[in-house]
């Protein structure tokens, strides 16, 4: 496992910094000491020194400049850069410290108030409890900081409780448009932080994560909890857009509220369950064969079919609810949405015979029973409702799930999201 997984390490290039960065600040250099506290090489600070006078780079560097990461090795790099922009090996180790800034803030020894510009680690907490080699990171997830999901969403509420009052972060665009994973990082940070602008790439910039990023400008609020406005540059493989963001608190400042504002006034009552678990199926044994998908079971790019015998009440069952959802995007013409069982997989039902995975295909069961009639007339309802408001809202209430060359960016639907839209459904029940 290389340090991109084990530590969450993506190292910037300074093509970033000086594209994306370096012309919003270069107007003040002289007025702020410039951080990082997870500097990786320096790229993201240390080019600053090209726009300083060489003979005066050497001060500039001792009031201005402070660097910090938990790796030797990096720090080591960061160093001979520095030594490399004329600054001498001395004063370079003075101001470029081994330190792990997740834990501990460290002390910054500048009478310039301190601005920070970073691409911390992310690491997703689900990951890290799933493997030894990262399990050691739990510990930035305890006391204060738990319910915290990624270890950037650390980074940033250190920053909040040392008072820093500008931040320049490169993060995973899941803190502006994933829900359950990022609510409470927004709600606990924005409250306390605007957003000046954001650029936002639905494209890779780093070779070794398939995690799409933004780079974000926050700002110490003056009214704590007051709404975010702000221009946010989307750059995607084959073009780039710009689009007005308005983010509040009743929104738990989550980008791409169309939908929510969409979904508020439902129409039904629906009961929507998700999965036909293989316990279900055990408990309910009987003489009726059902012909079923496993969607634990994937091969040769196609589910293995089963045939499993239940009673009569699963028979039905299962046989009377038809649809499943595709919560990913799987090709430019396998859209997330409702489908049919039968028509996509010549199937009556989508088996779990191990643990239910969200990105594979779910069966849905309805309550109150609907009829197989009005359960397509709810698939074209729906698939035609969520590209409406795909186009409106660029798709930004989906997460981003994974990069493609293709001119779609695969996106990821939310179940919350599936049961939200089917009761916007107009029917009587």
């Amino acid at each position: 496992m290389n340090n991109q997984r084990i530590l969450g390490q993506h190292l910037t290039s300074q093509e970033i910094f000086k594209e994306y960065i370096l012309p919003k600040i270069k107007d003040n250099l002289n007025d702020f000491a410039w951080i990082d506290l997870y500097c990786g090489e320096g790229n993201l600070i240390l080019p600053i020194l090209e726009l300083i006078p060489i003979k005066e780079r050497n001060h500039f560097f001792q009031e201005h400049v402070f660097l910090f990461d938990i790796e030797k090795e990096m720090t080591e790099k960061a160093i001979e850069n520095a030594v490399k922009y004329g600054i001498s090996e001395e004063l370079a180790r003075k101001n470029i410290k081994q330190h792990d800034s997740l834990a501990n803030f460290p002390h910054m020894p500048s009478k310039f108030p301190i601005f920070h510009i970073t691409n911390p680690p992310y690491l997703y907490i689900g990951y890290i409890q799933k493997h030894e080699e990262t399990k050691k990171h739990l510990k930035y997830f305890q006391n204060n900081n738990k319910g915290y999901q990624d270890l950037y969403q650390i980074a940033l509420i250190n920053d909040l409780n040392n008072n820093t009052e500008n931040m320049i972060y490169i993060i995973p665009s899941n803190f502006l448009f994933s829900a359950s994973g990022s609510n409470k990082i927004r709600k606990d940070f924005l409250k306390s932080y605007n957003i000046k602008e954001a650029i936002i790439f639905e494209k890779q910039i780093f070779d070794f994560t398939g995690t799409n990023v933004a780079i974000l400008f926050f700002q110490k609020k003056q009214e704590s909890n007051s709404p975010i406005s702000f221009k946010g540059l989307k750059i995607m493989d084959h073009s780039q857009t710009t689009r007005d963001y308005s983010l509040t608190p009743e929104n738990k400042y989550r980008a791409g509220s169309e939908f929510q504002d969409f979904v508020k006034n439902k129409q039904n009552n629906l009961k929507i369950n998700y999965y036909l678990m293989q316990k279900e199926v055990d408990f309910n044994s009987g003489n009726n064969k059902i012909e079923v998908i496993d969607s634990n079971d994937y091969s040769n790019n196609n589910y293995t079919k089963k045939e499993i015998k239940v009673n009569d009440n699963l028979s039905k069952k299962i046989k009377n609810n038809v649809l499943f959802v595709r919560t990913v995007d799987s090709g430019s013409s396998q859209r997330a949405g409702l489908y049919s069982i039968k028509d996509e997989f010549s199937a009556d039902g989508i088996l779990v015979s191990k643990n239910p995975y969200r990105t594979n295909p779910i069966q849905l069961f309805f309550s109150p029973e609907l009829t197989k009639e009005k359960q397509l007339e709810l698939k074209d309802y729906f698939n035609s409702t969520l590209e409406k408001l795909r186009e409106h809202a660029d798709s930004e209430f989906m997460t981003t799930y994974k990069y493609s060359k293709a001119k779609y960016t695969r996106k990821y639907l939310g179940l919350s999201q599936v049961r939200r839209l089917i009761q916007t459904f107009p029917i009587r029940i």
